[in-house]
């Protein structure tokens, strides 16, 4: 009876195993995950987790026995030291578990502070795991003051948060502006305005030079600009890295991520990689998202061609940001646009920023829109475009444009 080992228990490892078994594999399946906690979400970590809002039950993306009744050996708290492709083993402590494939889901790791900076005193956090967050919770009391080093998705939301707890927070971003990677500067402006509109100190085009502590724990920090600031804590959101230590240990191809080809399957024939730590081809180059809607698709794609249905995977990308009462959703990849076109929404508040290079519609942007985003999402997904000129005018209709 073959059998298929998933290392990585996250959202890519827990959809996948799970697909297997709707698929009608009947083979063994083992899902190894380094977290002592079965599959959750992350998104919700920084978010209504932190908040006290949603407990840990609500949090797993299906109880533990799940696993156990669907046949699928969960083992947690795992971690494995090496891959033998050769072999066809994988090393995890004193055990050997042989596979006939294998497929890795490992997922990312938060970039942190050097420690020659400051990175390692205590009370300097990052946002990535169950145990990341349980570490900050304590530290988001009334009062407190934080300083968040970063401008991206990860920043913004626990900014958000901790002004939520009424903590005192300085933001910096060493771009010019935030979001500057990921967003149009319309973007960009419309959460600057939230932020500061919500009593966040936010400074753009300015870094952090170091932290220093007090009995080992941070207690003020240095700026780029010279100022210094007395801090409780520090959130640092300066990015993820593909986890793929262990496939470069094993000889695999490294491109932006563990390289697959459009079928999810590595340089090894019987090695396959998907979510955050694969990188697939896309337009000339190897392309890694990092999403839920990505990790979960691609996930589900790789366990059908783990059993031999050889589909190439077409990313249909979409993404979400919750900051205070603003949903953002996004649809798309904005990269190579030349203009963006703005659409108000119904309500106040609500606005869209669609993407275009020429006249074709490449991504959107929606902030408590939902109505924008799903025509967009729908005309994104499908390669077809809307006419700017009607976009652009409140009196168009939204469902006009998926039969324009």
């Amino acid at each position: 009876m073959a059998h298929f080992v998933i290392i990585g228990a996250g959202q890519a490892g827990s959809s996948m195993a799970v697909k297997l078994r709707n698929a009608g594999f009947e083979g063994e399946i083992t899902l190894i995950g380094e977290e002592p906690v079965a599959p959750y979400q992350r998104p919700p970590l920084s978010k209504k987790y932190l908040l006290g809002e949603m407990g840990l039950d609500r949090l797993l993306l299906r109880p533990e026995a799940f696993y156990a009744d669907h046949n699928i050996r969960l083992r947690l708290n795992a971690q494995v030291q090496a891959i033998d492709p050769a072999a066809k083993t994988v090393q995890l402590g004193d055990e050997v578990i042989a596979y006939d494939q294998l497929a890795l889901t490992t997922g990312s790791i938060a970039r942190r502070l050097p420690a020659a900076i400051g990175g390692d005193l205590a009370g300097v956090h990052v946002v990535r795991t169950l145990a990341d967050v349980d570490a900050m919770a304590g530290d988001f009391r009334s009062g407190a003051r934080t300083l968040i080093i970063g401008g991206g998705y990860i920043g913004l939301e626990a900014a958000a948060v901790a002004r939520k707890l009424d903590v005192h927070v300085t933001l910096v971003e060493m771009a010019e502006r935030i979001l500057q990677r990921v967003a149009a500067p319309q973007t960009s402006d419309y959460f600057r305005d939230l932020h500061r509109d919500h009593g966040v100190d936010l400074r753009e085009g300015v870094g952090l030079t170091s932290l220093q502590g007090t009995n080992g724990r941070v207690s003020k920090a240095t700026l780029t600009d010279g100022s210094t600031l007395d801090v409780d804590f520090v959130i640092v959101g300066v990015g993820i890295m593909p986890a793929d230590g262990l496939a470069s240990a094993a000889g695999l191809d490294i491109d932006n991520g563990i390289k697959t080809d459009a079928f999810g399957r590595t340089s090894d024939p019987s090695i396959w990689a998907a979510g955050d730590c694969a990188s697939f081809p896309w337009n000339g180059a190897q392309m890694r998202l990092e999403s839920v809607g990505n990790a979960i698709d691609q996930a589900e794609l790789v366990a059908q061609n783990m059993m031999g249905a050889d589909l190439p995977y077409t990313p249909k990308p979409w993404f979400w940001s919750d900051q205070y009462d603003v949903k953002l959703q996004i649809a798309g990849l904005g990269a190579g646009y030349d203009r963006i076109i703005t659409r108000p929404g119904d309500k106040p508040g609500a606005v869209s920023f669609w993407y275009y290079q020429g006249d074709q519609l490449l991504a959107l942007d929606a902030m408590n829109d939902p109505r924008a985003y799903m025509v967009g999402k729908r005309l994104i997904d499908a390669g077809q475009t809307a006419d700017p000129d009607a976009v652009a005018n409140p009196g168009t209709e939204l469902k006009s444009l998926l039969s324009a």
